[in-house]
């Protein structure tokens, strides 16, 4: 054999040993590629069987889903009649200025329900929370507002008028009433003055709209977010809520009278 043909045959080895080196690197790739998408499904397939096999104690508080929590709680049977609290509560009206962001002067129709929530900014005053909600047609940063604001001393001040609604409750927005409550810390426990005047408020509020205490939730009830938190975290602090609303209507409300003509 000679140079030229030795020359020759090398090239063609050497040509040869590159291409099945291409092929075992391409072999490779797809095989990679082909375990990666199959882990991948086996994941998502795990999370999927996990996410709807989670443990009843994780999740027992929130078996019946929300809406359908909500719609039972304000149920009002036909021809009730909530006692009235003829005297209202102590609260100062100091209604934020018409505009898009916190008070949009869209008619609330019909009063269904009470949707209480806690402040965002423990340690706040009610002034400063209804300022925040009038600050905010300058600075527009978001659409929020409530109806009420009870403060950590038990100062009420009403923000929007009864009549119209306001940006607290998502959905509910529509036929509810908003009570924002202010709290010291990040457990969100009102003290003593704001829960007699929440109490007071909300039985008020019940009598004037002819509501069930049934019809009081929280906004937790309504999208599943944590607030109020102390009364999402205690719940037996919640139902006595609502029992010392219904106390309070009972004990300080008068029946209405009925029109017989």
């Amino acid at each position: 054999m000679t140079s030229e043909e030795r020359r020759r045959r090398d090239q063609y080895l050497a040509r040869k040993r590159r291409r099945k080196r291409k092929r075992t690197v391409q072999i490779i790739k797809r095989c990679t590629i082909s375990c990666a998408c199959v882990l991948l499904l086996v994941f998502a397939l795990t999370k999927l069987l996990l996410r709807d096999e989670k443990p009843e104690s994780v999740e027992a508080h929130r078996s019946v889903p929300v809406q359908q929590v909500v719609n039972q709680e304000t149920k009002k049977e036909e021809g009730f009649q909530q006692k009235v609290i003829e005297e209202a509560p102590d609260f100062t009206v100091d209604l934020l200025t018409p505009n898009q962001y916190s008070r949009p002067q869209m008619a609330l129709k019909e009063v269904k329900g009470i949707v209480v929530h806690y402040t965002a900014n423990p340690g706040t005053t009610a002034e400063q929370n209804r300022s925040y909600f009038e600050s905010l047609k300058e600075t527009q940063k978001t659409k929020a507002s409530s109806h009420f604001v009870v403060g950590i001393d038990g100062k009420i001040i009403q923000c929007i008028p009864s009549s119209e609604i306001c940006y607290a409750s998502n959905e509910r927005n529509e036929d509810t009433l908003a009570i924002e409550c202010c709290h010291q810390d990040e457990t969100g426990q009102f003290t003593q003055e704001t829960y007699d005047s929440l109490v007071e408020l909300t039985a008020w509020l019940c009598g004037k709209f002819n509501l069930p205490v049934e019809s009081v939730i929280r906004h937790y009830d309504v999208t599943g977010k944590e607030c109020p938190i102390y009364y999402v975290e205690h719940e037996d602090a919640w139902v006595k809520f609502k029992e010392d609303v219904q106390k309070y209507l009972d004990e300080h409300g008068t029946e209405q009278k009925q029109d017989l003509t």
